[in-house]
């Protein structure tokens, strides 16, 4: 090699190291994973192998990590927010697992310090969900954030897999903080909108709750105790999702014969932290806004018919909370209580929302 060549080869891979760049991995399959039936006629075939992206020390750390909670509305990220994420991981290392894209939180939060890696792991397969090198990447995490995408992408490659067991092993037995935006907000309620026929609008679903784009999955997939019986929107002032919330709500206490239901719906470049007590603040920009069926469920709520929940102008009562960079209001997921915001109602008749 020519020697200036070889030089600038050096200075490069020093400037890379010494800036915590981003470093593509291939995650290969374990020995006994090496060949997987595949769909059609039962033949063998490889077993996949996995991208992933990779900013600072390799090497696995074990720290004190606390729990918690991060739902993000899409949009820009709030830095305030991810900082509070990544202090919880106490020095460890963060996972950030997607379906689509590529390392684009890497250098972001490891830019933010305090912790000893950054990995981005493609997910887009079911057999990619099951590998052993992928889920012991995330069992391994003392943090996870699931980016924005599609969720349906989620549910379809993750729900049933060892990627949906290592989650819930992170919330429920290790106890770390896990959360995500937009798409990956939107799958972790116990109830969730999966959005596999396509998105649904709340004109589509407020005049047809059972419209071919309402499809809904209940605890089968992400377990949080403190997001029982609730169920996520994203994006929400800004895509006006506030009527297919309540048509979602609607839902599940009819297919689900819930008596007490809930939603959370967060705004872009807003965030709500949910601590290891279930105590939460509202981080950024906009709003976030709190849902619960104030007693009974919707007098009218059939397929191709219009919603209509009245109950006295009453049917949903809701809480609004203002964001700030530093963390505004308290949200109690325990219980289910507020302060420093504002209460309201929603109702529905014959299709139409009205805030009351």
């Amino acid at each position: 090699m020519n020697k200036h060549l070889q030089f600038s080869v050096v200075l490069v891979l020093s400037i890379h190291l010494l800036f915590g760049c981003s470093k593509q991995n291939i995650l290969l399959p374990d020995s006994n994973e090496t060949a997987l039936k595949s769909g059609g006629g039962g033949s063998l075939k490889p077993a996949p192998s996995v991208v992933s992206y990779l900013t600072g020390d390799g090497a696995d750390v074990t720290t004190t990590a606390t729990s918690g909670l991060i739902l993000m509305g899409g949009g820009a990220d709030v830095d305030a927010a991810i900082q509070w994420f990544l202090q919880r991981a106490g020095g460890g290392d963060i996972v950030v697992i997607r379906a689509s894209g590529a390392d684009g939180y890497n250098q972001y939060m490891y830019n933010m310090g305090g912790v000893n890696s950054v990995e981005t792991i493609i997910i887009d397969s079911r057999a990619k969900a099951d590998l052993a090198a992928v889920t012991q990447k995330i069992r391994n995490a003392e943090a996870l954030f699931i980016a924005g995408g599609d969720q349906w992408n989620y549910v379809n490659y993750w729900k049933n897999s060892a990627t949906e067991d290592a989650i819930n092993y992170l919330i429920n037995v290790k106890k770390v903080t896990v959360g995500g935006t937009s798409a990956g907000l939107a799958v972790l309620g116990s109830v969730y909108y999966s959005a596999q026929t396509g998105s649904v609008t709340s004109a589509l679903a407020l005049i047809n709750p059972y419209h071919r784009y309402v499809t809904l999955g209940h605890n089968d997939f992400i377990a949080s105790a403190l997001l029982q019986n609730t169920i996520t929107d994203s994006h929400y002032s800004q895509r006006t999702r506030q009527g297919r919330h309540v048509t979602f709500l609607a839902r599940m206490m009819k297919d689900f014969n819930y008596t007490n239901i809930k939603g959370i719906g967060i705004d872009e470049q807003t965030a709500v932290c949910i601590d290891q007590a279930g105590i939460g603040k509202v981080f950024g920009i906009n709003q976030a806004y709190f849902l619960q069926n104030e007693s009974l469920a919707a007098e009218t709520c059939l397929s191709g018919t219009p919603l209509t929940w009245n109950r006295s102008a009453l049917a949903v009562k809701a809480y609004k909370i203002n964001a700030s960079l530093t963390g505004n209001g308290s949200f109690n997921a325990t219980n289910w209580t507020f302060s420093g915001g504002t209460a309201y109602h929603y109702y529905v008749n014959n299709g139409v929302i009205v805030q009351n």
